[in-house]
């Protein structure tokens, strides 16, 4: 179950494809208040179904920036054991949509650190700084060549969701970059056509499903690089993310929307 937040911004790569890298979108799928709301529930042989944290991501405009911060939060029962905050903060350019900025702040019961990345679009580079707030150590630095299509795993889903899906081809894998702390990595998704999806509590969506590879920053306790996990995304405009089910050495983990505010689109995929 450990750094799930940072599973979750990565399930989140498979929302639909082709980025305009010349031109912004002319109708964006999100805007300034938007805000999504989500549950984590963890699931192995010989353990039900169980929520165990939460997220949220929400969205400000001002000056012609977005900021985007996402939170994951472990519940207060599972805290005496798994105690974890982790928050992340993209600033991308409203235009573009070309991210600026992206900090990670990890606090879990066996880890803390820092790392920040600086995208430097003159200079074609990203500088990132990462430090063990743990070992006390001081902060790694790293500077590395990135394209225009390049972005860390919050921004890029961002940007992804502006697509057009009348591009989507069924079963087709399409590549993708990410800047990550030490690497620019490469992963792919693939469409894997339309769904009637039911979310207990929240309604009945038409959606467009997805298969995505995970790819990590380093090696995890729990989540295999390379696995296959699976999206389900909103069918219409706001293309917002609906569910995530992800496989686990130990079980599997499920993320599901629980609630949201601010959408830019009315919510038209959902099924009455």
């Amino acid at each position: 179950m450990k750094r799930y937040l940072i599973i979750f911004t990565i399930l989140l790569l498979a929302t639909p494809v082709r980025l305009q890298t010349n031109q912004p979108p002319r109708v964006l799928a999100f805007g300034h208040g938007e805000r999504l709301e989500f549950n984590v529930s963890y699931r192995a042989r010989m353990w039900p179904n169980t929520v165990v944290g939460d997220v949220t991501l929400s969205v400000t405009e001002r000056d012609g920036r977005f900021t985007i911060v996402g939170n994951g939060r472990s519940r207060a029962f599972f805290r005496w054991f798994f105690d974890l905050d982790d928050t992340y903060t993209v600033v991308m350019d409203a235009q573009t949509l070309r991210p600026l900025s992206f900090s990670e702040r990890t606090r879990q019961t066996n880890m803390h650190a820092n790392s920040d990345f600086e995208f430097d679009w003159d200079n074609m580079v990203v500088n990132t700084s990462w430090r063990n707030l743990n070992r006390h150590t001081e902060n790694t630095y790293k500077t590395m060549p990135i394209t225009y299509d390049c972005v860390d795993a919050i921004s890029l889903f961002y940007r992804l969701r502006n697509t057009d899906p009348a591009t989507l081809r069924v079963g087709v894998p399409v590549p993708l970059n990410m800047v990550l702390r030490n690497a620019v990595r490469q992963t792919h998704y693939t469409f894997l056509g339309r769904e009637v999806l039911n979310i207990p509590g929240v309604g009945r969506f038409n959606t467009l499903r997805f298969s995505g590879m995970i790819i990590t920053s380093a090696p995890g306790e729990s989540f295999d690089e390379g696995a296959q996990f699976y999206i389900w995304i909103s069918d219409d405009l706001n293309r917002i993310p609906l569910q995530m089910l992800s496989p686990i050495r130990v079980g599997s983990v499920r993320i599901r929307l629980t609630g949201h505010s601010g959408l830019r689109h009315p919510l038209t995929s959902r099924i009455r």
